[in-house]
């Protein structure tokens, strides 16, 4: 574990559910959840969120198909854009020496770029709360970006979901956070030129 807060995510329901209830896309309750299997499962989320991997070991023993949601703001944030973009992105970076560091795609088809916090910056008009959709002031005009914070999470492998499977493209045991304002630029002209 590397100290990264998770909850329990919801999750696509098993065949036995789908057809007992063949309307239904998530575990939650919610119907017509728009988010299906990529949101936690509990609203209280950032107060479970937990490091504790006892605590953790729980959860996955009593649900071991929930999907995995990484809360960020604090020690990570992160960059998503869609995944053609974060791979065009990432070859970008690699071929100029900038270092991406822990790179993902998400079932739901999205990149997910994993990068310092930051945190609570003396200047608050330095950070933005995402609240889960949400574009910086700065990078407003670049359609598909987001950068996640406080106040929000994204799934991680091996999270499933829209019919996929999150995956690692860059491993986090082996890749340091860079700082994110370094890969904002290169996401950001790659966002726009992939429209």
């Amino acid at each position: 574990m590397m100290g990264w807060p998770v909850c329990a995510g919801a999750f696509p329901p098993g065949r036995a559910q789908r057809s007992a209830d063949v309307q239904r896309a998530c575990s939650c309750d919610r119907v017509g959840c728009p988010s299906p299997g990529a949101h936690p499962l509990s609203p209280a989320w950032q107060m479970l969120a937990s490091t504790d991997l006892s605590i953790i070991g729980r959860w996955w023993m009593t649900m071991p198909e929930a999907n995995v949601i990484l809360a960020t703001g604090r020690v990570f944030d992160v960059l998503d854009v869609p995944a053609r973009v974060g791979i065009s992105a990432l070859s970008r970076m690699e071929r100029s020496g900038l270092r991406p560091g822990p790179v993902a795609i998400s079932a739901g088809d999205r990149a997910h770029f994993f990068v310092r916090t930051r945190g609570a910056p003396a200047d608050e008009n330095e950070w933005w709360s995402c609240h889960l959709d949400c574009e910086p002031e700065e990078v407003a005009d670049v359609s598909g970006l987001r950068w996640h914070c406080r106040d929000s999470y994204v799934t991680a492998p091996p999270s499933r979901h829209g019919g996929g499977v999150a995956r690692w493209l860059r491993d986090p045991g082996s890749h340091e956070l860079p700082d994110g304002l370094r890969l904002l630029e290169v996401l950001a002209d790659a966002c726009e030129e992939t429209g």
